[in-house]
């Protein structure tokens, strides 16, 4: 195996498999829809002149059709159709580029005159940054340096026009640092590195930039991460999906540069939103208000926020920091995030979606602008729904992993990882069942690393290898046809929570996955009326009724008679009962329904 050997991850599960394929044929076509029908890829022929029938493109337009292209760019190899089409987007794009290097549809054409004049909330950037992305996408899967040599004039200007010597600022929706540094990645060019440590850098420093140039109220600093300098913060806080995406920037940056100082805040900002942020779903953003990551503990499931696109940045985050520091406790988070709070949003048929992730939800709850009780087929804020589009292709790439002449096996779901000439197999129903084979078809001489979760407290593992932290290693010259037997025992577990809200209520967890309790019109048991006792018999059963190879779980509780009224002096009685728990990033797929993840149980 050498260093630049190429690799190819290829899912054969059928957890994430499946979802892979509607991704192709379901919600990146049902996506580009929604951006023909709404304006917003038609926005880069720039138009739009006021009075004109011509929607007029929004601040942030940009950003979805790019996360759309960078999707695309992924699966492009898998469908002519679809990279027909995305090379015609590009030409597009492309033609909306000012002479100058600069893009962006709103501000060619809408306010011409108010360039880079509110960084704090007009999305320049960030929309400069997802159309970076997708042009490195699109660079790596075609070979044309179309659509990034026109990005690379982009960045010139920008870096010109936001250097050491020009205007102080740095974005208000922090992502181009992440995406130059990928761009300095795919051409070698510092500039672009170097840029993206200095947004980094100034960041939150004295005199702060929204407040002397943009005149924004200090107190709302904390919501874009400009209350402190970086290498100062040491709490999450603010605008979830702002800051998972700050976070990855930095980890990008202080890795690459040697900034031990800077990964040392990557660290502990990562620690504080595990600890004391995170639902147990792995979703993040607690409160509707900042769309922010809210106080330590405050993590209400009636309230639980939980954007999307901040599950699936938090998996960003985790990844960077599971590359750098090779430490498991990010597998973990990966694994909690990418089984249950990332995936929950995208429902099974691939076309539906919610931009908020409740934990809890009653037949009363009220729906309040993003917050749905019902998935949708698109939202005005439209950037979850395409984020589903860039997010799918690369779930192997959060998998597995593969280090010069290392392959880590982070999440054992079926896999064929081609590296060069070698090639390993896995086997597993995983996250159903534990039972994983790990195959060398050809043999050769590498190293196999097997993440052991902390969510297992038994597993059987080869003798051949040794245990070092999270992982079994073995490091050998690998016969054609060895294989390795894997087990992860997978009980039933009740989850408590120093959530003060949670007091007296569990969850019920197996394995990596976060089960809960659904009501559709079909059920006969509310998720409100159950209580959970100490003397559960827990039984898995088959659940194909949701999806092939699902897992359910069947448990006796007591059923809850409730008031009748809305407030009573009567006490509820309870009765025996059966109730069925099925995987909460599978909830809502079957109709309209109330669900819970925690429940009461009875003291011993």
């Amino acid at each position: 195996m050498k260093k630049n050997s190429s690799v190819s991850i290829r899912l054969c599960d059928r957890f994430f498999a499946p979802r892979q394929k509607r991704n192709l044929t379901v919600t990146i076509p049902e996506a580009l829809q929604r951006c023909r029908e709404t304006g917003r890829l038609d926005a880069f022929n720039l138009h739009y002149r006021p009075g004109s029938d011509i929607p007029e493109p929004h601040i942030y337009w940009d950003s979805d059709v790019a996360k759309v292209m960078e999707g695309m760019a992924y699966v492009s190899s898998d469908s002519p159709e679809i990279a027909s089409m995305l090379e015609k987007m590009v030409d597009k794009v492309v033609s909306a580029q000012q002479p100058d290097g600069y893009l962006n549809t709103h501000f060619s054409v809408v306010n011409q005159d108010k360039r880079w004049s509110n960084l704090y909330n007009g999305h320049e950037l960030y929309c400069a940054g997802h159309l970076m992305e997708a042009a490195v996408a699109h660079f790596h899967a075609t070979g044309s340096r179309l659509f990034l040599d026109a990005m690379c004039r982009f960045a010139d200007y920008i870096c010109e026009y936001f250097s050491a010597d020009g205007v102080p600022g740095y974005p208000g929706h922090e992502e181009i640092e992440l995406a130059l540094f990928k761009l300095y990645k795919a051409t070698g060019n510092k500039k672009y590195l170097d840029q993206a440590k200095l947004f980094i850098d100034r960041r939150g420093t004295e005199p702060n930039y929204f407040v002397k140039y943009e005149h924004v109220d200090p107190e709302t600093l904390y919501v874009r991460q400009a209350h402190l300098p970086a290498r100062e913060q040491k709490e999450a806080v603010g605008h979830a999906v702002r800051a998972v995406y700050f976070y990855s920037g930095m980890a990008d940056i202080a890795f690459e540069t040697g900034d031990e100082e800077l990964l040392q805040r990557c660290r502990e900002l990562f620690d504080s939103i595990v600890d004391s942020k995170m639902f147990i779903t792995g979703g993040i953003g607690s409160s509707q208000i900042y769309e922010s990551l809210g106080n330590s503990l405050d993590l209400v499931p009636e309230r639980s926020y939980a954007e999307s696109c901040a599950s699936i940045g938090l998996i960003f985050f985790a990844s960077r920091m599971l590359k750098i520091f090779g430490d498991g406790k990010y597998a973990d988070v990966i694994e909690k995030c990418i089984f249950n709070g990332a995936i929950s949003g995208l429902s099974l048929e691939g076309d539906k979606f919610f931009y908020a992730n409740l934990l809890s939800c009653h037949r009363n709850s009220s729906a309040i602008g993003n917050v749905t009780t019902t998935r949708q087929k698109w939202y005005k804020t439209s950037c979850c729904p395409t984020s589903y589009c860039r997010f799918l292709p690369q779930i192997g790439n959060f998998c597995y992993r593969v280090e010069e002449e290392r392959v880590f096996v982070d999440i054992p779901v079926s896999a064929e990882i081609s590296i060069g000439e070698h090639f390993v197999k896995v086997t597993s129903e995983y996250p159903y069942d534990g039972r994983i084979t790990l195959e060398i078809p050809d043999g050769g001489n590498f190293e196999v690393n097997f993440r052991i979760p902390s969510w297992c407290k038994k597993y059987t593992v080869p003798e051949a290898g040794d245990i070092s932290g999270n992982y079994w290693r073995i490091k050998k010259n690998f016969a054609p046809g060895e294989k390795y037997e894997f087990l992860l025992e997978m009980p039933v577990t009740l989850i408590y929570s120093a959530v003060p809200s949670l007091s007296g209520k569990a969850a019920v967890m197996r394995g990596p996955l976060v089960y809960c309790v659904e009501k559709t019109a079909d059920d006969p048991v509310s998720p409100f009326a159950i209580q959970l006792t100490f003397e559960n018999n827990f039984s898995v059963i088959e659940g194909d009724f949701l999806m092939p190879g699902c897992k359910v779980i069947k448990f006796p509780c007591k059923i809850s008679s409730g008031p009748d009224r809305i407030y009573s002096d009567e006490a509820p009685g309870f009765t025996p009962g059966e109730a069925l728990a099925i995987p909460y990033a599978l909830w809502q797929n079957r109709g309209e329904a109330e669900m819970s993840v925690f429940f009461p149980y009875q003291v011993k």
